[in-house]
């Protein structure tokens, strides 16, 4: 496991610019690889050091913000969305803090060594442990995913060592684990502390405006940027007009000319980036 300073990437509701766009696959964001939220900044970590930093989720390709400096805050209680079947979800604002481990595992993918990661669910939510297993393994599979890279490789297990923890939970707990590793994710935001990679539970389900029409694409987009700082990437800005937003671009802060999407890499392997910001 890599230990360090985490780099927290927020996905907010609150800040994000609503961008009107058409889903162009089935890429998590359309085009964006995983998650934490693109809304705050924060700080960059090594592949081997956790740095916390908003990741963005499947569809379009929203990348993930750093740690913020300001973020907003919860109230308390609940609060209503609707999955992306189209019915209404209920959002528990935290929970008991303990999680449910997705069981059985995965074939390894992508080439190299690779990297044993868990599916965890804080107890007492709605979601399917399987389901979000399954849906997290397919986006580390996709060829357009962090695997393209020729080095990166995946593979889901229940039990035994891992390097990493995808944990998809309440915004209060979230909120905890986050800020103990010194990242303010203010009950909106997702970031990756350490080996955790924390899943906002309403990021989840809600998404953002951009991704409103897309929750699977902005799930995506939370993994691959989330996941994306575990393995060592930064934050990047849009590369240009019409472009395709890369996967670690704060993508809530607003999409500055570039289209969404949600992936690392393109359809030909092609890595899709943009200059390093702070």
């Amino acid at each position: 496991m890599w230990g360090g300073l985490g780099v927290v990437a927020a996905l907010g509701v609150a800040g994000f610019a609503a961008v009107c766009w058409t889903t162009g696959g089935t890429e998590e964001l359309a085009g964006g690889a995983g998650s934490g939220a693109s809304a705050e900044p924060s700080p960059e970590r090594s592949r081997r050091s956790s740095s916390p930093s908003p990741g963005q989720s499947p569809g379009a390709g929203t990348g993930a913000s750093r740690s913020p400096s300001s973020s907003p805050s919860s109230s308390p209680g609940e609060s209503g969305s609707s999955s992306p079947s189209g019915s209404p979800v209920t959002i528990p604002r935290t929970g008991p803090g303990t999680f449910t481990t997705a069981s059985g595992g995965s074939g390894k993918v992508g080439k190299g060594a690779p990297l044993r990661y868990r599916v965890d669910v804080e107890k007492g939510l709605s979601l399917s442990t399987a389901d979000v297993a399954e849906e997290v393994e397919g986006i580390l599979a996709d060829p357009r995913g962090w695997t393209a890279d020729g080095d990166s490789a995946f593979q889901r297990v229940s039990g035994g060592r891992t390097d990493f923890v995808v944990k998809v939970a309440t915004p209060g707990t979230v909120d905890d684990i986050c800020g103990a590793g010194g990242l303010n994710t203010g009950g909106e935001y997702n970031c990756n502390v350490g080996d955790n990679v924390m899943v906002n539970l309403e990021r989840w389900e809600q998404a953002t405006p951009v991704y409103a029409k897309d929750v699977k694409a902005y799930r995506a987009l939370i993994i691959n940027h989330e996941v994306g700082h575990f393995l060592g990437h930064g934050h990047v800005g849009c590369p240009g007009e019409g472009e395709p937003a890369p996967a670690m671009m704060q993508q809530i802060k607003g999409m500055n000319g570039c289209v969404p999407n949600v992936w690392p890499y393109d359809s030909e392997g092609r890595p899709v980036t943009g200059p390093s910001v702070p």
